[in-house]
């Protein structure tokens, strides 16, 4: 089956936070021919239509939905292959559908650096290109060098990366239309697989110390405001371990929420509300969500 179709799917199927209703439907593109049968999905579900990888980064609320996702799932894995490489630096093509920690382990053993600071993220690599996901001083947008897009109107394209637009957790190829990230080219440094391995690894350590890594997130939940940092605000405004029903502000990391096994979008609204609004009122500063919410 080329585009399969899923109606009604739990969104707590579709996210790492393992919250939420149920959408309208969800498209698996299996192979490049479902692009075709997508062009008709996307005539009948363009409004509320949205691209989905891991769902690491968004928060749902309960009931139905009334949204449909487009999700790149492969039938036939593609592993990421090396495109171009000169003395210094090595191309790598990667399907958007690899799973981040499959890359850097494909990074190790091929002793490839430059994403070394995104170990630890869940997500896929086109819903890390979708959202420029990053961490401790990098993100995606540094080693990007092109992207092949989808868009109802053109197809199939390549994009190279001074013709899109990153940002702060920002992502945009301007085509003002549902645009699917299919497949992408990185360029890495070349170096060791014992000094790659050991940089994924002492990353890995420090989040794992200081950050909910093995618990149901999504991620950062705020984005740092300009000079400060979410976590330390919802810290010092007594947010760290604040807790309603299933869902509570992580222990470890105040701009982590966490799913503790029973929590619903309603628990999880509430408390993203409850801490913006004490926030503003205790510093002046005004939070912006990271995560994508979807009521």
């Amino acid at each position: 089956m080329m585009l399969e179709l899923l109606h009604e799917p739990k969104m707590a199927d579709l996210t790492s936070l393992g919250i939420g209703g149920t959408a309208r439907a969800l498209a698996k593109v299996r192979d490049e021919a479902g692009l075709e049968e997508l062009s008709i999905f996307h005539e009948k579900e363009a409004v509320g239509l949205i691209a989905i990888g891991e769902g690491s980064n968004m928060l749902a609320a309960d009931g139905k939905l009334n949204y449909a996702f487009v999700n790149v799932d492969l039938a036939n894995k593609v592993a990421p292959e090396f495109s171009e490489d000169d003395t210094r630096d090595i191309t790598v093509r990667v399907s958007a559908d690899t799973r981040l920690p499959g890359l850097l382990a494909f990074l190790i053993r091929n002793g490839l650096s430059g994403m070394e600071g995104l170990a630890g993220i869940p997500g896929s690599v086109g819903g890390s290109i979708a959202m420029n996901a990053g961490s401790y001083g990098t993100d995606i947008a540094a080693s990007i060098t092109k992207a092949r897009l989808w868009t109802p109107s053109k197809g199939l394209f390549w994009m190279n990366v001074d013709e899109m637009d990153f940002g702060y957790r920002h992502f945009s190829a301007g085509t003002d239309e549902f645009t699917l990230v299919w497949e992408a080219e990185f360029k890495f440094n070349r170096s060791t697989e014992d000094e790659v391995k050991k940089n994924v690894q002492d990353v890995f350590a420090k989040k794992k110390s200081s950050q909910p890594v093995l618990e149901k997130t999504a991620g950062c939940v705020f984005k740092n405001p300009e000079g400060h940092s979410a976590g330390k605000l919802l810290d010092d405004a007594g947010f760290k371990g604040k807790t309603i029903g299933g869902m509570a502000f992580s222990e470890m990391h105040a701009n982590f929420l966490v799913n503790k096994g029973s929590g619903t979008g309603a628990e999880a609204l509430e408390l993203l509300d409850m801490a913006t609004e004490a926030v503003l009122k205790k510093f002046g500063v005004t939070l912006e969500s990271e995560v994508i919410i979807l009521q």
